[in-house]
């Protein structure tokens, strides 16, 4: 593994804590992600699935969980199925799982092999009443049906049990992943801190005449050596006016002298993510009026992560987010505060510059799994990102920061990157 073994405590705990939500008599399974193919015989890098991997550590394809808590025989309570390896298998592919090993990741005493699943799974479902199965329901993503594992083992179960109640294994999960444990902020803190580095090696790179994907290369270059698993998502490093498109990220323009950069990049560290935004001028120089744009949209996260407390609900933080960057707008001369003040708050004119939420949760996937109905809690971690796009000044500024809800206020885990505009003008001249 590229990074540091997690205790198996964690994963035991987290076992724990789903298990009680479960209802009597019930059995969850939870599989891990499939290896993607690509074109003729290569494959996509494998992702695991954040459910298996959270109830588990088994970062591994090709794996299986069982939860039955009230199973006759103790050691039928949680069993993990792993691929077997083979002579075969080691000189194509490389080691696999022992089950010694997949007992030392995740603290699962019972460890089978997967082609024992079928048959374990029988002997003990019809003693059960209820499966809980996992599946993708985060509002932005729709899976067709047989499209990944957990959609063909809900339909394998179905056909096979039919009489059988099925409920979502994704309502406890994404209850319970919403709040970091100590070891999970460690981990976050730990792929923040590699973001750090890789920001800081960029602003030191970067002049005139490169292209974007140049910079990306720096980023990349850092994450990995650091033992960062994979970009948290696809770097967005936008100059000039490619920074107003929001999901940019074809990387592949040239940094022009006078233009200022918007990088939007995370570092994935043991499955679990970081995610910033920073803009800077090419040429190490901010301009006139890239100062007056930037410094509104610092003040806004300045101020707006003050928001980030126990007990704020998300729909009355972003307004109140709106109302801060409204305000920079109308001081930055692009809006006028009597039309503010007679406006359409259906149609607030400040979306003509300002069109996004936020804070969004973090931990195993970026956009982490959650309510956004539930009220902010300790130990929760969301990110703050206001941002001004000016398409026709070709500037495009957004600045974030990741932060971890505490009884005592927001902490902020990427406070080591720089952000403040001498500090940032001093590395890059240095």
């Amino acid at each position: 593994m590229r990074y540091k073994k997690i205790p198996s405590s964690l994963f035991i705990k987290n076992r724990k804590n789903f298990s009680a939500k479960m209802e009597s008599n019930s059995i969850a399974i939870l599989t891990s992600n499939d290896v993607m193919p690509n074109n003729a015989d290569d494959v996509m890098g494998f992702t695991q699935n954040n459910e298996l991997f959270y109830l588990s550590g088994i970062d591994q394809e090709e794996s299986i969980l069982i939860l039955y808590p009230d199973a006759a025989l103790p050691e039928n309570r949680e069993i993990l199925f792993v691929k077997e390896t083979s002579d075969l298998i080691k000189i194509w592919e490389g080691e696999k799982l022992t089950k010694e090993q997949a007992f030392e990741v995740s603290g699962i005493k019972n460890v089978k092999w997967l082609q024992d699943f079928e048959l374990t799974l029988q002997y003990m479902a019809f003693d059960a009443d209820t499966f809980y199965l996992g599946h993708n329901e985060h509002k932005k993503t729709l899976t067709s049906e047989m499209n990944t594992q957990q959609d063909r083992m809900i339909a394998w179960c179905k056909e096979k049990y039919p009489l059988h109640n099925y409920k979502r294994a994704a309502k406890f999960s994404r209850e319970l992943r919403q709040i970091k444990s100590e070891e999970e902020i460690a981990l976050m803190q730990q792929a923040a801190d590699i973001s750090v580095g890789s920001f800081k090696r960029v602003l030191k790179a970067v002049k005139p005449g490169m292209k974007e994907y140049e910079l990306e290369a720096e980023l990349t270059y850092e994450l990995i050596k650091k033992g960062g698993k994979r970009h948290a998502f696809m770097p967005i490093v936008a100059s000039g006016g490619n920074a107003c498109a929001l999901h940019y990220n074809t990387n592949d323009a040239v940094c022009k002298d006078g233009n200022m950069i918007l990088m939007d990049f995370g570092v994935c560290y043991a499955n679990y993510n970081s995610d910033t935004t920073r803009c800077f001028p090419v040429n190490g120089k901010f301009s006139e009026r890239q100062k007056e744009v930037y410094s509104a949209v610092l003040h806004c996260l300045k101020e707006g992560s003050k928001l980030l407390v126990a007990g704020a609900v998300s729909a009355t933080y972003e307004k109140e987010m709106a109302v801060l960057v409204e305000e920079q707008l109308i001081k930055l001369g692009l809006l006028n505060s009597e039309d503010v003040k007679n406006q359409d708050t259906d149609k607030p004119l400040y979306k003509k510059y300002f069109m996004h939420g936020t804070a969004h949760h973090i931990g195993l996937d970026v956009h982490d799994v959650g309510l956004y109905t539930r009220q902010f809690e300790a130990g929760m971690v969301l990110t703050c990102e206001p941002g001004i796009y000016i398409p026709e000044e070709g500037i495009g500024c957004r600045l974030e920061n990741d932060y971890l809800i505490t009884e005592n206020g927001p902490k902020n885990l990427t406070e080591a990157m720089p952000i403040e505009i001498d500090d940032i003008e001093a590395i890059m001249n240095s």
